[in-house]
């Protein structure tokens, strides 16, 4: 039997060598996970297409979107789809949230992370170097960006709360800065979950088999 090295990936850059090792059995992603990464998705759309025309009812910049990539009709129907998406994401993260935590996927996947492995695992992606040799591992920009989005959900969900019911949030209302301060928060918020999506929606186009993995599992 061929030796084996003690450092199978010492001449690999920071942060590749975690990725280079082979893929384990079973799925790559469970299938409770992929059901709620796709209720998410539809989520975020709903509710993205739906508050950009409440938005667009009272605007607080120089600009409205176009009607025709909103959804709702008029304020009344949009603020109708803005709910249902709203009970949608949050029953729906909270469930995702919950089964990260008591598999313990949640400390597998997205840690460690710090300055350092971001930096560069970032380096190695702008060279065109960073490995996908397995979907399983997550690198650490990854790792940053789906602990971000976890955040910026959150924030968007406590945010709408005082929107939705601003008399009986008035304890998160004042923390959040007041209503209109709460509107703007609630804004930047979606404009960044939608920033997000087309980052990942652009990675996805990189490295097609992510999607493949994230239908099928494997």
């Amino acid at each position: 039997m061929a030796a084996r090295s003690d450092r199978p990936h010492a001449a690999l850059p920071p942060g590749l060598a975690a990725q280079a090792a082979p893929a384990g059995p079973g799925p790559i992603h469970p299938g409770w996970l992929r059901v709620t990464h796709w209720l998410n998705a539809l989520a975020v759309v709903i509710m993205a297409t739906s508050g950009w025309r409440v938005y667009n009812a009272a605007p607080f910049f120089d600009f409205t979107f176009p009607n025709g990539i909103t959804l709702g009709g008029w304020l009344g129907g949009a603020l109708q789809w803005h709910f249902a998406g709203m009970w949608l994401l949050l029953a729906n993260g909270l469930l995702y949230l919950g089964l990260n935590l008591t598999t313990g996927r949640l400390a597998r996947k997205f840690f460690p992370v710090g300055p350092r492995g971001v930096l560069a695992d970032l380096g190695a992606a702008l060279r065109g170097k960073l490995s996908h040799a397995d979907p399983r591992h997550y690198n650490q920009v990854q790792r940053l960006a789906y602990l971000f989005v976890i955040a910026d959900i959150t924030v968007l969900i406590l945010s709408g709360l005082v929107l939705w019911k601003s008399v009986q949030f008035d304890t998160l209302r004042a923390l959040l800065g007041g209503y209109e301060f709460a509107r703007r928060i609630h804004f930047f918020a979606m404009a960044l979950l939608v920033a997000f999506v087309a980052v990942h929606l652009a990675m996805v186009a990189l490295v097609p088999r992510s999607l493949i993995a994230m239908i099928r599992g494997k």
